[in-house]
């Protein structure tokens, strides 16, 4: 069978020859009317004859069909080799992000099933502390009463999600107790290390959706403020996991900046969720526009050659070779943007091609096992072994993501 990326590269050959390149490089309409669009739809038409569209549509849908298969295949193998009732923290959660995205492309009710009998399992909540004088996330924390830690709340996630399938209050209840407790209080210091963004601010803009309260909107960008107060590069935009990796403090082995990879591929995921779901007349809109623009030119120049993000980005020497889930997660959050018009296709295609190419012919194992992820961790660690064989939950969820749209990506070429 032939790879994806080749029958992509072939696709993308094709438009070349017969057509002006720039109109494909502006297929996304614009997102919103406030926040100008970084791509304008081009009045050029692609000079393709009707046999020459009629190849080319023919190669996109089957290269969309084959990324579909492994899909499957990657999703089967998962669900077949672990079983779904497990706790609601982060990485099993983080999975499930994955997951709920691959039925609303494939509409498999088999793999959703899987997502409803781990939400029931966990009774439809995250830590189960009942007193919220109790209540807390000022630091790790795996705790029943580590309630506002956001690793207990990213399953919130998939709550609502499910909810919006099928309407039960059950569902969404814990979620609206914890997440309006938080939304209310006056502390906006809980998201002091850089995976916090991806666990809970797409939290707050499904809360909105489900609400229809703007106070967790404000609460994001209250929130978000004291991150980048802490842990945010204002030269490049990039985060440094939390406080205690911030330049020149803490340095890599080689003096350099020290940005974790999976770290900012959290951060760029959870941008893409969020401006999927902030309405476009937020006031505070341009804002998280601009950050997460600016976070996803500043990693695609750290792309390494082979497609793949090094775990240490700005010193491939600190912990060299491959890594799937921050690659992963960049991948999703590059495709997102260029789907949807946020990012220009002529710019980011090259980076989405190596990406794709490393995740499809390297990461995935012939059994459907998606191998180079990093075990669970906060940093890049030097010496640390991560191999063919290094498998965790959110590394096939943040793999699921990026297949998922990059099949978008490809329908809409």
């Amino acid at each position: 069978m032939k790879k994806p990326y080749l029958l992509l590269t072939a696709c993308w050959l094709c438009c070349c020859a017969a057509a002006d390149m720039q109109a494909w490089s502006t297929y996304a309409a614009a997102p919103s009317q406030l926040t100008a669009p970084l791509v304008q739809p081009s009045m050029k038409t692609p000079l393709l004859n009707s046999a020459q569209q009629n190849a080319l549509e023919l190669t996109v849908n089957a290269t969309a069909a084959q990324v579909k298969d492994i899909i499957r295949q990657v999703n089967t193998y998962w669900q077949t080799n672990n079983k779904a009732e497990v706790r609601s923290f982060w990485d099993n959660a983080a999975y499930h992000t994955g997951n709920i995205e691959v039925w609303k492309l494939l509409g498999d009710r088999q793999m959703l099933d899987y997502s409803i009998r781990w939400a029931e399992h966990n009774d439809w909540q995250g830590a189960r502390e009942t007193d919220p004088a109790k209540w807390k996330y000022k630091q790790y924390g795996e705790g029943q009463d580590y309630v506002l830690f956001g690793d207990w709340q990213i399953c919130f996630q998939t709550y609502i999600d499910l909810y919006h399938i099928e309407k039960d209050e059950k569902r969404v209840a814990r979620a609206k107790e914890v997440m309006g407790y938080e939304a209310d209080s006056e502390a906006n210091d809980y998201w002091w290390w850089a995976d916090a963004l991806y666990m809970v601010m797409p939290v707050m803009t499904k809360m909105y959706r489900l609400t229809g309260d703007k106070k967790y909107l404000d609460k994001l960008y209250e929130n978000i403020r004291y991150s980048d107060g802490i842990m945010l590069d204002p030269e490049t935009g990039i985060y440094f996991r939390d406080g205690k990796y911030v330049w020149p403090k803490h340095k890599s082995a080689n003096g350099k900046k020290d940005f974790w990879a999976r770290g900012d591929g959290w951060v760029l995921a959870g941008l893409a969720k969020v401006l999927q779901d902030m309405p476009e007349e937020y006031v505070r809109q341009p804002f998280f526009v601009d950050k997460y623009v600016t976070l996803a030119r500043a990693v695609a120049k750290l792309q390494q050659k082979d497609g793949y993000w090094t775990r240490s980005m700005a010193d491939p020497d600190h912990a060299p070779g491959p890594e799937t889930s921050g690659t992963a997660f960049f991948t999703y959050g590059m495709l997102w943007g260029v789907n949807h018009g946020y990012l220009p296709k002529k710019e980011f295609a090259p980076v989405i091609a190596r990406a794709w190419k490393y995740l499809s012919e390297t990461a995935l194992q012939p059994s459907g096992k998606v191998g180079y992820v990093q075990p669970i961790g906060e940093r890049a660690i030097p010496g640390q072994t991560v191999d063919q064989n290094s498998e965790a939950n959110f590394g096939v969820g943040a793999f699921l993501l990026a297949a998922c749209e990059y099949v978008r990506y490809l329908q809409g070429l």
